[in-house]
């Protein structure tokens, strides 16, 4: 068991925690999470023979060596090492140091994560399921007309909910979508979500009409919504995804608005699509942000030849 901190460590971390808080709006969580780490720092270094205050770069290190040699994730680790970076950063500033130990040290490089997608029969699945699943023909007009454009063009859930009516009026051939930064970009619609978005805007149109006749301000926005937000949110339909993937029989847990953008992606790049056109299509600034999708398909047809070749091994 540690044992308790000394005045001075105690107070150099409330003191920059406090700082925390108060300048750069940091969550309680963040400040806990920071908090728990400089506490352990501080009593690795107290088991050395070291303080806060004389620290060097070496025993940064070497703390982070123990921290790997102990397992921790790489993501654990990198977190300690910018709550040091932060804590000597505050030092500096504060003048009880006068240099930072851990301003050079780069930390673990984290491996990245293939994201999570669907297979056309689930994505068939949900689409279903958004055409039959809800009580009023209102919401499953509308839950369709949402789905099929997010598997149709990719975009963001935040581009999705704001989308402006405008943007889809007279059957286009190609919307057009606000992006991150303002940036806009064209992106073709198939012939099932241009079906969707017409049926969608003629009850939509309906109902403007007679909220307007009731004294009502018409929307501006494809799927309106009586909130402040004058929009369906993110979180809602983030909840509805949820719900429309436990009507068509797939594991909510691999469904979110992010999967049917990663499906977009994945199936397009299967079909023999040019990974720049599905660049410009997901608005990616960097192509290498796109190329992770060919990672996608390389496990994916992996899988297939371990699953379904007739020498893969059953056993």
């Amino acid at each position: 068991m540690n044992a308790p901190l000394s005045y001075d460590a105690s107070r150099w971390i409330e003191t920059f925690l406090d700082a925390q808080a108060a300048e750069l709006d940091a969550s309680e969580n963040t400040r806990l999470a920071y908090g728990r780490d400089l506490i352990d720092w501080a009593h690795w270094l107290g088991r050395t023979g070291k303080t806060l205050e004389n620290a060097s770069r070496e025993d940064v290190e070497n703390y982070l060596i123990d921290c790997d040699t102990a397992g921790l994730a790489a993501s654990t680790r990198a977190r300690r090492l910018s709550a040091i970076k932060q804590l000597y950063r505050f030092a500096y500033e504060e003048g009880w140091r006068d240099a930072n130990p851990a301003i050079q040290i780069k930390g673990p490089g984290q491996t990245k994560s293939l994201p999570k997608t669907l297979s056309l029969e689930e994505v068939d699945r949900l689409l279903g399921a958004a055409q039959t699943s809800a009580k009023s023909q209102d919401d499953r007009l509308r839950n369709t007309c949402m789905m099929e454009l997010l598997y149709a063009t990719g975009m963001r859930v935040s581009e999705l909910v704001t989308l402006p009516v405008s943007a889809a009026r007279g059957d286009p051939r190609m919307i057009l979508v606000r992006g991150k930064g303002g940036k806009e970009r064209m992106v073709p619609l198939a012939p099932a979500a241009r079906d969707a978005v017409a049926v969608w805007i003629k009850r939509r149109d309906q109902r403007d009409d007679e909220a307007k006749k009731k004294g009502a301000v018409g929307s501006k926005f494809l799927f309106p919504s009586r909130g402040k937000l004058g929009h369906l949110t993110r979180h809602r339909f983030y909840m509805l995804i949820k719900e429309l993937a436990v009507a068509g029989g797939v594991d909510p847990s691999k469904v979110t608005p992010h999967t049917l953008r990663h499906a977009f992606a994945t199936h397009l790049l299967a079909g023999g699509a040019d990974l720049r056109a599905i660049q410009t299509l997901l608005g990616h600034a960097d192509i290498s942000t796109t190329e992770i999708y060919t990672h996608v398909l390389d496990e994916r047809l992996k899988e297939l030849v371990l699953e379904k070749h007739p020498l893969a091994d059953k056993s």
